[in-house]
């Protein structure tokens, strides 16, 4: 790239943040070590759009975000990876292409148009064709060309046809660094694409899932169940979950499929098959093994399953290609709203495994299965994006690492579950019912301090997500205002607080330990670690909007000028303080961070690695108190202390990551 990528930071562009907004911000973000803004879409979108998805205009970049002229300046003051959207555009009279058939899918037999997921005022485009393919990319290809660009972030693939042509097509018009915001499921590998990687949710939910205490795992089932009087499994509550989006949300997709061949089963083998979708070629007859597995997992009538793997005879069945094409733009919506939008609202376990590409049923994983994780990602995409927070995950790191830590005191937790519910009993008007109450107490444990603002509208959301009591297609208001009601009140109620208080800001210690570990992670790991609008500072955000709340620059500012001026970090600033001095050692050590990836061994509960033979990450999982590290042998500089040292020998872990938490340190 022509600007050397060592690090992202993504930025929510929209009313208020933009391209002058961000150019102001380079000096800061130069400072803390970012290399590139990795910003959310910047063509010209409907007007008053708040996310940038909804392009109607591809040809010209935003007159609301500044303009060209606005991002050429921002392009020379700093690297910029955008943001794209391939498959779909706004619809409406803004779009002047709108409903041109030969740009937009439009189903001639119905008149139905493909949308994304269900969204009826963003259509799909026929991304397949050579002027639509033109037309779409012919400003950021000459943006890149140009150098105002160094990269680009590939909105939604799986809504295409063909994904993989569709990349190689890119590659071929110049767009050398490309990303995909590809959701892969636990065991998913990323095909071999032209790209240089995903956006990082797998690296988010192995994180995670070392941080979850896997001997909490039996304990927090039973008090699930204790409550809900549900014990199915996570994927009985996601097949149902995704059965109903198929048959319901996406009837209409459904019946553009039976029309092209009316098959049985297909509602229910889009509801089981376990990923987001299959990549067969009709046009090339290309069937992966591992697209055979995935039908076959789903168990389709065998009539079905011959036709997914382009096994019947098309001249038995003459629309059976484009049959197979529309099969596979129509599962990614259904698993996405199923499973992301339903499901991770429905089971509630532990809410800190329910996280895009993630699965609940997976409670923990090994330091021995991130090591293998890592590996994996350096062998196969070195440059790959890291991410613990994006502006889709359900919760920010540091409200994920809180939920988590739960896990570790599983019995304490479901003592205070049960005499929470208890003391909170007057305030209950026949609603929440078990399940939301739960959802609520590890929603304020993650998030405390929050607004009774925030907290009506995240569960709001939360609520019409699950569709049981409420949705947004029927909204039962009473019931809603109901919950409301109950979640405000807890705000104020004494023998609540008295009790929660002190147990919640034992958990945000740990929490904030582990979220600690989590950054160290994203930092040093194979790939681009990319930070999230505000999340150098401690930030609990939920689900969005919440997550695209205005940011304090103005705090994150001075506080890394009071680091930069030699102030020690506090509890509040500790992890800008990680970011910032890890980031530095990226910049010194460039070929360390490119290089190899070797696991150190410091016992099961520390994660620690060598990246390049220079750089020494440690970062404390759990019961690592007593752990000693087998050294690397060397003298090494600690970069968060300053200090010298040898590493010979075994090394105590608790030297190592004192006086923060966790241990960086280079080889002299």
């Amino acid at each position: 790239m022509p600007n050397e990528l060592r690090a992202t930071y993504r930025l929510q562009l929209g009313p208020g943040l933009t391209f002058a907004d961000v150019r102001s911000l380079v000096p800061y973000l130069d400072r803390l070590g970012i290399s590139h803004v990795y910003l959310s879409p910047a063509l010209q979108a409907r007007s008053g759009s708040t996310h940038g998805y909804d392009v109607v205009d591809p040809t010209t970049v935003s007159r609301e975000l500044g303009g060209e002229e606005e991002l050429r300046a921002l392009g020379d003051s700093v690297g910029i990876v955008l943001d794209i959207v391939p498959n779909h555009m706004g619809t409406g009279d803004e779009n002047r292409w709108w409903p041109d058939p030969e740009i937009f899918d439009i189903n001639p037999q119905t008149g139905f148009y493909r949308r994304f997921f269900d969204i009826d005022d963003m259509a799909a485009v026929r991304m397949e064709r050579e002027e639509v393919f033109e037309l779409v990319h012919g400003k950021v290809l000459e943006l890149l060309r140009d150098g105002v660009l160094d990269g680009l972030r590939v909105d939604h693939p799986d809504g295409l046809a063909d994904p993989a042509g569709y990349l190689r097509r890119l590659r071929a018009a110049g767009a050398t660094e490309v990303w995909v915001e590809k959701i892969l499921q636990p065991g998913e590998r990323l095909r071999d694409w032209p790209v240089a990687g995903t956006v990082g949710y797998e690296f988010l939910n192995d994180v995670a899932a070392l941080y979850v205490d896997t001997a909490g795992e039996e304990a927090l089932t039973a008090l699930w169940v204790e409550l809900t009087s549900d014990s199915r499994s996570f994927a009985e509550v996601a097949y149902e979950a995704q059965l109903e989006q198929a048959t319901t949300t996406f009837a209409r997709e459904l019946e553009w499929l039976r029309s092209l061949a009316d098959l049985p089963g297909v509602a229910e083998t889009l509801a089981a098959l376990p990923v987001y979708r299959t990549y067969v070629e009709p046009w090339s007859g290309l069937v992966d093994e591992a697209d055979r597995a995935v039908v076959d997992a789903a168990r389709p009538p065998e009539e079905l399953r011959r036709a997914l793997l382009l096994e019947s005879d098309p001249s038995t069945l003459p629309t059976r290609d484009e049959f197979v094409t529309r099969f596979q733009q129509t599962s990614p919506p259904v698993t996405a709203k199923g499973v992301e939008d339903t499901a991770f609202y429905r089971y509630n376990r532990l809410l800190a495994l329910n996280e895009v590409g993630g699965d609940p049923a997976l409670f923990g994983i090994s330091v021995d299965e991130l090591h293998a994780g890592n590996a994996e990602r350096a062998r196969r995409f070195p440059r790959g994006l890291l991410a613990l927070s994006t502006h889709d995950t359900k919760r920010s790191a540091d409200v994920r690492a809180r939920i988590g830590a739960l896990s570790g005191m599983a019995a304490e937790w479901r003592e205070r579950v049960l005499r929470w519910r208890t003391l909170n009993e007057p305030l209950r008007d026949e609603a929440p019912d078990a399940g939301e109450e739960y959802l609520l107490y590890q929603t304020l444990v993650g998030a405390w301090p929050i607004s009774r603002d925030r907290l009506e509208r995240y569960v709001e959301k939360a609520l019409r997500e699950a569709k049981r009591t409420t949705s947004w297609v029927e909204q039962n208001h009473a019931y809603e205002e109901r919950v409301k009601a109950f979640a405000a009140a807890l705000l104020d109620h004494g023998p609540f607080l008295d009790d929660f208080l002190p147990f919640a800001e034992r958990v945000a210690v740990e929490g904030e330990r582990q979220a600690l570990g989590q950054v160290l992670l994203l930092l040093t790991a194979p790939g681009v670690p990319t930070i999230y609008q505000g999340d150098e500072l401690i930030a609990l955000s939920l689900v969005d909007p919440d997550n695209r709340r205005p940011v304090d620059w103005s705090a994150r500012q001075e506080a890394l000028e009071r680091l930069w001026g030699g102030a020690p970090p506090d509890r509040a600033t500790r992890k800008l303080f990680v970011i910032w001095r890890a980031l530095a050692l990226r910049a010194r050590r460039p070929d360390a961070f490119a290089g190899s990836y070797e696991p150190v061994e410091a016992g099961p509960g520390v994660c620690a690695y060598v990246r390049g033979g220079e750089v020494l990450a440690v970062a404390p999982v759990r019961g690592w108190e007593r752990a000693m590290l087998r050294g690397p042998g060397g003298m090494w500089r600690d970069v968060l202390t300053g200090e010298q040292r040898p590493l010979e020998d075994d090394v105590a872990v608790a030297d190592l990551v004192q006086p923060h938490g966790v241990g960086l340190h280079e080889r002299v």
